[in-house]
Order: structure tokens, then sequence, then C-alpha cells
């Protein structure tokens, strides 16, 4: 027990060790929950790290689950944070985003919402 104690003393003085940071998704345009009146050209997703752009996709599917991105997900050449896929012309509906990123420091996120295309 005493060896316990004298090792759990080091922990709580020097707190948890610090997390690594992760690329989380920032904003996205069209907006998640958003309802957008016109079909989008493109979906692109802005991210708080740089991205490893071989490790991140972004795939975006209609209601019955086809895929309506043109090509894949590509990085910005002006913006490591920021990536965009080309749409097809979207009919009114609603539409899934899914993401997969990897950061430059090597942790993988992932995540989806929707967007709705009115008529």
């Amino acid at each position: 027990m005493r060896i316990f104690m004298l090792a759990l003393v080091p922990a709580l003085v020097l707190g948890p060790p610090a997390a690594d940071a992760h690329a989380s998704l920032e904003h996205a345009n069209p907006a998640a929950a958003s309802t957008v009146h016109a079909s989008p050209a493109q979906v692109t997703l802005w991210f708080t790290d740089r991205l490893e752009p071989a490790f991140s996709t972004i795939e975006v599917r209609d209601q019955a689950g086809h895929r309506v991105n043109q090509g894949h997900a590509q990085l910005d050449n002006q913006d490591p944070t920021v990536l965009h896929v080309p749409l097809k012309p979207l009919s009114p509906g609603t539409y899934t985003v899914l993401w997969r990123v990897i950061s430059v420091d090597g942790h993988p996120t992932e995540g989806d919402f929707t967007f709705r295309v009115a008529p």
C-alpha cells in the first residue's frame, strides 16, 4: 500500500498528461442541420488542425444511401485545415455528410451531419 501511495503522489502533483490535439470539425458549408434552397456545388469542412490529405475523406449520401459526391475529398490549396468535395447536382431532400480525418499528428476523428435541399 505504501508503494502505491508513493507512486500516486507524483501523479497528483503533476496532474494528468497533456492530451495531443485532434482535428475537430469547426464548421461546414452547407452548415449542419441547415436548409439550402439550391444544390450546393461542393461540401466544405473547416477543422481545428492541419489534416493529412491521404487519410482524410468526405462522403455525401442521399436518403437512399447513394453516394452523391463526385470524386474524392481534396485538401484546400491555401489552407491545410480545410477539406472539400464536389457534388453532383442534388435534388430536394436530406443529405448526410460523413467525414473521417487524420490530423498531421496522426490522430483520427470522424463524424457526420445532415443538411437539406429545399424544393
